[in-house]
This record gives C-alpha cells, sequence and structure tokens, in this order.
C-alpha cells in the first residue's frame, strides 16, 4: 500500500461513502486518513464506518488514521414568527434574549454570550457573511444593529462576530459525548472546532488523557493571534479555510494560510489544508482549473495534508475526487520547483540531538542517494523530526505501537509499519533492510538511513545513525 507522493489526502466520511465497497474504493485511489463529522449523522453510522475501517485495515495489513471532528458551539439565530424575512440596507432591528418567535422588529439570539462581548461598531454577520449588520448599542440583554449588507434571513441561520474572543468552552456537552463515544470507538484523532486560545486545547487533551492525538481547527481570527501557543499545546493543526473565511476578508486567507503551514511545520507539527478544495466535484466529475490550483498551492506551500469534505462525504463522485486529488499531488511533487520550496523553507534544526540526527539523516539520504530513511520510534516524535526536514525520500516509520503507527498516516512522506522494535544494532539493520524490500521502498543495491535511539525502545531517545547497504 506504499503512496507514491509525500502528501498525504483526508476523506471525510457520509451518506455517499458508507459501505465496505465505497470505502475500499476510497483507500485504493489514495485516502490515507477518514474523517468522521460529528456535526452529521448518529453514533451508530460512525460506529458502521469505524468497524469498516478498522477491517479494511486488518485486509491490507496497513495502518488507517480514523480522525474524529467535533462541531463545537454553534451560534444561532432563534426562529421568526412569519417565516423568512428580507432585510433592506438600513434597516434597524433589535436582537435579544427572548425565545420568542422574531418579527420585522426583534430577532431572538439565545446566546448570552454574544450580548456579553459585543462591542459599539463591531459586526455581526448571519449566514456565513452573506448578511451583515453594524451594532450601534448594546447591554447584557439587547443588541441594536443596522443592516449593512442586504439579505434573506430566516429559522437557525448561523452568527458570527468576527473579532471578537467570545467567553465560550469550545466543548459543548454535546461534545463531550461525543467525544466519550468517539474514544471508545478507538479513533486515532480528534479535531476540536471553534479553538481561541491554547487553553482550549489544553482542556481538550485533559479529557483525551493520551487515547488520541488532539488537532485544533484553526477557524477563528483570534486563533491567529495566539498562533505559536496553540501549536505547541496541539499535536496537529486543520487550516479550516471556509470559517476563517466568513470571519476574515477573503484577500486575508492565502497569507494565512502559508504563515499557519510555514509555523507548523518550523514546530514539527502534522497541518491538513481543508474546506471547498474540489468543491464543484461535489455534482461534476471533473474539478476547475482554479480548483486544481488551490490544491497544488497548498501542496507547494509545504502543508501534510489536504481534505476532501462535501466531496466525499455527500458528493456524486467521491472515488473521483481522491483520484483527481492524488494525481494533483503527483504531479506537483514531480515539479522541480516544489523541491526547491522545501528545501529553500527548511529551519535550522533546534539544538537538540534528535534534530541533529534528523537534519544528518536527511543530508545523507541526499548526498548517497539512498532509497528511504528508516526511523526507529516509540511515541513519533522522531519520526516527526524527520519529516519536518522534508527529505527526497520517503520516511519508513517502525514502531511497535499501533496507535503512533495509525496516527503518522497523516504526517508528510511518512510510510508507517508496526514491528517489534530492535533488539541490538544488528537487528535494526537487518528489520530495516527486510521491512524496506517488503514495502518495496528500497531493493538490493540500495542503501537506506537509519535513526534510533539506544538503549533501544526508549521514548524520545533518537541518537543513532547508520548507513546500511541492501
Amino acid at each position: 500500500m506504499r503512496r507514491e507522493r509525500f502528501t498525504k489526502i483526508v476523506a471525510t466520511l457520509g451518506p455517499a461513502t458508507s459501505s465496505a465497497e465505497r470505502l475500499r474504493a476510497l483507500f485504493d485511489a489514495g485516502a490515507d486518513v477518514f474523517r468522521l463529522n460529528f456535526s452529521h449523522g448518529s453514533p451508530d453510522d460512525h460506529k458502521h464506518r469505524v468497524e469498516l475501517l478498522r477491517a479494511l485495515e486488518k485486509q491490507y495489513k496497513y495502518p488507517i488514521a480514523i480522525l474524529m471532528d467535533l462541531q463545537g458551539p454553534k451560534l444561532r439565530l432563534g426562529t421568526f414568527a412569519n417565516g423568512p424575512m428580507e432585510l433592506k440596507k438600513g434597516q434597524k432591528l433589535r436582537f435579544d434574549l427572548d425565545p420568542e418567535p422574531g418579527t420585522a422588529k426583534r430577532i431572538p439570539l439565545p446566546h448570552p454570550e454574544i450580548f456579553k462581548a459585543a462591542q459599539p461598531e463591531g459586526l455581526l454577520l448571519i449566514d456565513d457573511g452573506k448578511v451583515r449588520l453594524r451594532i450601534k448599542a448594546h447591554s447584557e440583554m439587547t443588541i441594536d444593529a443596522t443592516v449593512e449588507v442586504a439579505g434573506p434571513i430566516s429559522d437557525r441561520k448561523g452568527v458570527n462576530l468576527p473579532n471578537l474572543m467570545l467567553p465560550l468552552s469550545p466543548m459543548t456537552p454535546k461534545d463531550r459525548r461525543d467525544l466519550d463515544y468517539g474514544l471508545s470507538l478507538g479513533v486515532d484523532w480528534v479535531a476540536l472546532s471553534f479553538v481561541q486560545r491554547a487553553d482550549d486545547i489544553a482542556e481538550l487533551k485533559k479529557l483525551v488523557a493520551g487515547r488520541a492525538a488532539v488537532m485544533a481547527k484553526l477557524e477563528k481570527p483570534q486563533a491567529i493571534e495566539h498562533l505559536d501557543e496553540i501549536i505547541e499545546q496541539s499535536d496537529g493543526i486543520m487550516v479550516a479555510r471556509g470559517d476563517l473565511g466568513v470571519e476574515l476578508p477573503p484577500e486575508a486567507v492565502p497569507p494565512l494560510q502559508k504563515r499557519i503551514l510555514a509555523a507548523c511545520r518550523a514546530a514539527g507539527r502534522p497541518a491538513i489544508v481543508a474546506t471547498q478544495m474540489l468543491d464543484s466535484m461535489v455534482h461534476s466529475p471533473t474539478p476547475t482549473r482554479a480548483e486544481a490550483s488551490d490544491v497544488a498551492t497548498a501542496v507547494y506551500d509545504g502543508t501534510d495534508a489536504v481534505m476532501l469534505s462535501a466531496e466525499s462525504a455527500s458528493g456524486d463522485y467521491p472515488v473521483e475526487a481522491v483520484t483527481i486529488m492524488d494525481r494533483i499531488l503527483k504531479s506537483v511533487e514531480a515539479d522541480p520547483l516544489y523541491r526547491r520550496l522545501m528545501d529553500a523553507s527548511r529551519r535550522e534544526p533546534e539544538a537538540t540531538t534528535a534534530d541533529a540526527i534528523s537534519a544528518a539523516a536527511r543530508q545523507c539520504a541526499h548526498t548517497l542517494g539512498a532509497a528511504a530513511i528508516v526511523t526507529f520510534t516509540n511515541t513519533g516524535s522522531t519520526t516527526l523530526r524527520a519529516a519536518r526536514e522534508r527529505p527526497d525520500v520517503q520516511i519508513l516509520c517502525l514502531t511497535p505501537n499501533l496507535n503512533t503507527a495509525r496516527r503518522l498516516t497523516l504526517a508528510w512522506g511518512v510510510h508507517p509499519v508496526q514491528t517489534e522494535d530492535a533488539h541490538s544494532f544488528s537487528d535494526m539493520v537487518q528489520r530495516a533492510v527486510r521491512i524496506a524490500r517488503k514495502e518495496k521502498l528500497a531493493q538490493t543495491g540500495e542503501r537506506l538511513v537509519i535513526t534510533a535511539g539506544v538503549p533501544f525502545g526508549t521514548p524520545g531517545a533518537t541518537n543513532t545513525l547508520r548507513i546500511a547497504y541492501i
């Protein structure tokens, strides 16, 4: 199941991808990680998909990562007495906490947190920013606003307040129930929505207690103000461009994407670029040229993975979307410019033994024309440091920990295999050579660059580099 590319593909599952046949087709087409969106579907739906994926994992004898995406708090309007309402520019409206259905003059907004955080002249966005109002006055019970961008509104439409730190935990009671359930199913990654600060991730990590890796979804502008701290707390990052684009001007999102990816690479954290990557393929068998270029840009920026949402969850062409995504990734990685960009954006290694070994492994592999870099790891940290270097060969990750192997399927260039830890130097070399041959990463006459920690089996002790001739 070796992928002939470095960048990974995350496929969201849904009504269009719930059968064993369709999941197998997605995996064969190139999906590396499967996302369960807990904003939709029942617990039984998610359990069924997890069972199918674990059966697929056994069939192919290759680790598969499952990412659960928590819904997070959803800020929505209340209901309207007379159905949808058309707002006109300049119209004055009052929002309040009264649950009674709304009228032409007042609208229920059942979120006390919004009233506490509101600021004069602040923006209030409705329905993904399609309707925009300017706050003129507020109290703990009311907000008076004027319509700046007109349009229709109706029951339960979403509400955004850009550039305001809301006194709101990203973990709702539903999220806590979903988290317990997802962890009981054995998910490998947990993605947290509505992250505003590093403490939000710390709260989730306490609940997860090491049973899965934790991913921060960057979809609030406030998160960017605390970017480095959030990355430090997280095991991975998702650039949720759709939600970022609601609260930020469209022109602000591309530079942010580059900034976030650069910061993730510097910290050695896997990053996913998500939202509307091949959106037209929800109903079309081919993407637009602009969408193909968008995917390519994320790859040139050095992302670890790109994600399909509705394209694979509810679209008409889920397998075709993964297939085309796979072709785009391979095309970009074959471009000499891609390699030059990866080399030019490489940061200086930190002054640690593990970083020194990882940097030396990349240099040795390049100088010798090695077939692959082999990392022995327990926690995955050694392999992530090797991936941070963006070598020009794949990284064969050998770990005795199945959970580590699954999580690392998300990381750039990593081909994980579960195996016993090495017992001696000779066993280390023999095991690396044998598995590299079996996985078709190397053949007779080629070299491998091997990193490990001595004493063997000691987490975080990478201090050895060996070059093996096959």
